[in-house]
């Protein structure tokens, strides 16, 4: 390289680029080489993969590796966009779907992939073809993969749940500290759904959606403690509580949880005040948008407030939920039976991620959600300020 120096401008500019060239083009070539090595070991290790002829299954199972590897192998970033997690929390979840939901990769299909397929499903609602052309696979095989998942999440649900604790007397929490033994909030919403022509008398709701009934419980740190779905969108939200209460292993109120008497959970009006539950005053306001500058001005206001401020977390972690599956956002193709048990599986996800990870990208950005045409009201603690003091 001393002697470019002496060269002409012109001549070691095309010595510099002969260099690169050659250089990029031994790059290449050794790259050609590991995948070869990389497609010779996987024949080697895969008996159908040795019996197929070189330029069929092979390379079909050649090109899907490649095509996981670039998403779920080698960036954060993708893997987060696409699955939600990233590349080590996504193994996590395998090898917890592989211990504890029992789930085992067939003669073709690996776990992460099957992984792969279910949480691209439930995050940007892909459809069946999509996943079939971009995997080369069936679409038989897409089908079987996706349930085989959500059946191993269903298993996870005794495990993941949120055990519910009351608040303790000492808790500091400015939206808690007002009720004592709490167990938490529950609330109703909405999914949409396509169920049969028959069935869509049912399913129609007030706003004439069709739509499926969702009950959700939920911890004052946004974990769910129990999710009912699959009741029909014309149901009241009482009679789906009332049916989550009398289930076998439905939802249930202590009367003595840890040495607290009268543990309850916060609801909205809709529902009944009884024993076990909390609801507001009547006739007052009570959403956090109706008081804007303007303090309570008599007990009854007051007890609204701080009400709507404690069970608002239900409102915010719907909209979490949403916010991260996007086939909770719009109506799927999946029958009604199956979008019951996918919404449970979501939330059984949720609390992994809440578990394993804390507070994420959607929760730390979460400020307003709009779901077609309807918006639910979430507000953010910074909106909490005019709150009175206690």
């Amino acid at each position: 390289m001393s002697r470019l120096s002496i060269l002409s401008p012109r001549r070691r500019r095309q010595v510099v680029a002969a260099i690169s060239s050659f250089i990029n083009l031994l790059i290449i070539y050794v790259s050609l080489g590991q995948e070869l090595t990389q497609l010779i070991q996987a024949r080697n290790a895969n008996r159908r993969l040795a019996r197929q002829p070189m330029d069929s299954y092979t390379v079909r199972h050649y090109d899907r590796q490649r095509h996981l590897d670039r998403r779920i192998r080698r960036c954060d970033t993708i893997c987060f966009s696409l699955v939600r997690m990233d590349r080590a929390l996504f193994n996590r979840f395998c090898e917890v779907l592989a211990v504890n939901g029992r789930l085992r990769r067939t003669r073709d299909v690996n776990i992460d992939e099957m992984v792969y397929t279910f949480l691209c499903t439930i995050s940007h609602n892909e459809k069946n073809r999509t996943l079939a052309v971009n995997l080369l696979r069936s679409g038989e095989t897409i089908s079987r993969s996706f349930h085989r998942v959500l059946r191993a999440v269903i298993r996870l649900n005794s495990l993941l749940m949120k055990k519910p604790i009351p608040i303790a007397d000492n808790s500091n929490d400015y939206r808690w500290k007002h009720f004592k033994n709490c167990l938490g909030a529950l609330d109703g919403t909405h999914v949409d759904v396509r169920p049969r022509r028959e069935d869509q008398t049912r399913f129609r709701d007030r706003t004439n959606h069709l739509s499926m009934n969702v009950l959700g419980v939920c911890t004052p740190d946004l974990e769910f403690i129990y999710c009912l779905s699959g009741w029909e969108g014309s149901a009241h939200d009482a009679r789906v509580l009332q049916d989550a209460l009398t289930r076998p292993n439905g939802l249930s109120v202590p009367e003595d949880c840890l040495f607290h008497e009268g543990c309850y959970y916060l609801c909205d009006g809709g529902y009944g005040n009884s024993t076990g539950f909390l609801t507001p005053y009547r006739g007052q306001k009570y959403h956090l948008k109706e008081w804007g500058p303007r303090r309570p001005s008599i007990a009854e206001e007051y007890y609204n407030m701080k009400h709507a401020s404690a069970r608002n977390v239900i409102e915010r972690i719907f909209g979490i939920l949403k916010m991260r599956w996007a086939i909770l956002r719009d109506s799927s193709w999946f029958s009604p039976s199956d979008m019951a048990r996918i919404v449970v599986a979501c939330t059984i996800i949720h609390n992994f991620i809440k578990k394993e990870r804390g507070a994420d990208r959607f929760e730390r950005e979460f400020v307003v959600v709009v779901f077609g045409c309807k918006v639910q009201q979430h507000v953010l603690m910074t909106m909490m300020e005019f709150v009175a003091p206690s």
